[in-house]
């Protein structure tokens, strides 16, 4: 799947800069076009390898190129303002050469968070091609006003994009590690399971076939309806055989490539790490019974992947979800030292982790609310004196 992505905040950019990284490393061809937009020039000059004429700084003439400061209201205000500068960005992408486009933000910030659901808005109301989101939530213990933040950002950008894929940082960080070292984790994370997710039937000429071919098609039906989804990944690491022989030909003729591994062992290890995927960590946490729509995709070498492992881990997502729209195909990757399987669950309802957000949201307005109200009276309290004795200078 070919998208044209675009990073919207210092979260969203760095995730897209990683994107770009991982493109060029992996040769996935999934990355057509990458832009920043920022109003924090800081954040934008630290990227590495999104094009620098890509990179796009708005609201000058409002923050002068600080950042909003977390105030994501100003964050939509100065993208409404100056969203035609990041047009001219978008322009100079050949949209006709891609599938879709994704924009990624962070959901607690200020200019992402805020600016995100204002360009997948515009996007949408120009182009025919899918506009899909993708968010990252804050972890709950970066304070209360990131949580109300996310909660109005969330909320708004489901609205705007035809799918909403959410990434919690919350399921993903761990003690005593770092800040930086922490969120780039994380970033590498995000960008392995939906580079495998969205690479899968990019295939280049010469390239291995599959023997179930996920294209972008397949990724597009799962996507539709709208909502918010979620995606499981799990890997094993495997001795691959290398070379470039014996693809899909090979695979459908029981060529020796095959006689050299057991099938059984490769059935079972596959429908092993569909369930891993499935009932692991998934980028948001969720009760995956009741998913509207789900996609599978196992990625490796050819000769440890299997029509009939990739069949029986499909049949076992229709019955753990209740859903009869489970599609499913393989990625052969030629000399990859390991078997990964990545699970897009679509239309995911029941995540009490959203319910939480929300609520801790509804607590931090009402606090802020609370003090707004009081601080007019406690400021008055402090600088007169309490018997009214003295006068101001004018």
């Amino acid at each position: 799947m070919k998208l044209a992505m675009i990073g919207f905040g210092q979260a969203g950019g760095k995730v897209v800069d990683k994107f770009v990284e991982y493109d060029k490393r992996q040769g996935s061809g999934i990355v057509r076009a990458a832009v920043a937009v920022n109003s924090a020039k800081a954040d934008l000059m630290g990227l590495e390898h999104i094009p620098q004429d890509q990179r796009v700084l708005i609201g000058q003439s409002r923050v002068k190129g600080h950042g909003v400061g977390a105030d994501n209201e100003l964050g939509a205000e100065i993208a409404e303002e100056d969203i035609d500068e990041v047009q001219g960005a978008i322009d100079s992408i050949p949209v006709h050469e891609v599938d879709a486009f994704l924009v990624v933000s962070g959901l607690g910030g200020g200019t992402g968070s805020g600016g995100a659901p204002v360009l997948a808005k515009h996007l949408k109301r120009i182009y025919t091609e899918p506009v899909y989101g993708l968010g990252i939530l804050p972890g709950s213990d970066e304070g209360g006003i990131y949580t109300l933040n996310a909660a109005r950002s969330f909320q708004t950008f489901v609205r705007e994009v035809d799918n909403l894929m959410v990434f919690d940082n919350d399921a993903w960080r761990k003690t005593g590690e770092s800040v930086q070292g922490g969120y780039d984790e994380i970033n590498e994370e995000i960008v392995n399971r939906f580079g495998v997710l969205f690479g899968a039937g990019e295939v280049e000429q010469g390239g291995e076939v599959a023997e179930s071919v996920v294209d972008s098609s397949e990724i597009i039906n799962t996507l539709a309806g709208g909502g918010v989804s979620t995606v499981g990944y799990a890997s094993e690491s495997v001795e691959s055989e290398g070379g470039s022989g014996g693809g899909l030909l090979s695979r459908l003729t029981g060529g020796e490539e095959d006689t050299n591994l057991d099938t059984a062992h490769t059935t079972n290890r596959i429908t092993s790490l569909v369930r891993k995927a499935a009932l692991g960590r998934l980028t948001l946490p969720c009760e995956i019974e009741g998913t509207e729509r789900a996609l599978l995709v196992m990625a490796g070498p050819p000769e440890h992947l299997n029509r009939k492992g990739i069949e029986r881990g499909r049949k076992w997502i229709e019955e753990q979800t209740g859903s009869m729209e489970v599609r499913g195909g393989d990625y052969p990757i030629r000399g990859a030292g390991k078997v990964a399987s990545v699970i897009l669950l679509s239309g995911v309802t029941n995540v009490p982790r959203i319910k939480e957000l929300q609520q801790v949201a509804i607590e931090a307005q009402d606090n802020i609310d609370e003090i707004r109200e009081e601080s007019n009276d406690n400021l008055q309290n402090l600088i007169n004196d309490d018997e009214d004795e003295l006068e101001s200078l004018f």
